[in-house]
């Protein structure tokens, strides 16, 4: 007869999610172990039976927040319509990060110090919005001819970025109205410049 397993995945993520809210909440000096243990209602030794130490650790809240995120990316199937793919893109994005906005910050918040993350979850999120842009630029999609697809992509990241982290820090000017609306209008405008660059040059 098999042993039963004393920590399940069940408290794995548990254990994901509240160390992801300390280091959002508190910031990195905040998650200890014991500390962490103490959130998720378990003890030190699941803690390092399931992550082995702290730096395990913190590479799988990595790994899992941009899990999270990519799922979110890959509800976006390709399309006839290669221009509403970015933007749909854009709004998985902003979803993302409103249903986990402790694990968004843990992708592009304060790093811990002495901890690098691999790099090939971040880049692997990046690459279907770089392969929506290449796919609309083949398709006649407003872009300037200097820039390249990574180029066009990483503005409108960054852009989505900016708007999303203001939203989510709770940082955006009344004035500025529902926070939804302003993200639609900025991300169609800035997808819309690469166009009107490209007529220019034309």
């Amino acid at each position: 007869m098999a042993r039963p397993k004393l920590h399940d995945d069940t408290l794995r993520i548990r254990l994901l999610d509240r160390a992801a809210e300390l280091l959002s909440a508190e910031g990195p000096e905040a998650l200890s172990l014991r500390r962490l243990a103490t959130a998720a209602g378990t003890s030190t030794t699941a803690v390092y039976s399931l992550f082995g130490g702290k730096s395990a650790l913190l590479q799988a809240v990595h790994e899992e927040a941009f899990r999270r995120f990519g799922q979110h990316l890959a509800t976006v199937e390709p399309s006839g319509d290669p221009d509403d793919d970015l933007l749909r893109l854009a709004h998985a994005y902003r979803a993302s990060a409103l249903d986990d906005p402790h694990m968004y910050a843990v992708m592009f918040g304060r790093r811990v110090p002495g901890f690098e993350p691999e790099p090939a979850a971040g880049d692997a999120t990046f690459q279907p919005l770089v392969d929506a842009v290449r796919r609309a630029v083949e398709s006649g999609m407003p872009a300037d001819d200097a820039a390249d697809p990574v180029t066009v992509a990483a503005a409108l990241w960054a852009t989505a970025h900016g708007v999303v982290s203001l939203e989510v820090g709770g940082f955006l000017p009344l004035a500025a109205g529902d926070p939804g609306l302003l993200f639609e209008q900025t991300v169609t405008a800035v997808a819309r410049g690469w166009g009107r660059q490209r007529a220019r040059a034309g």
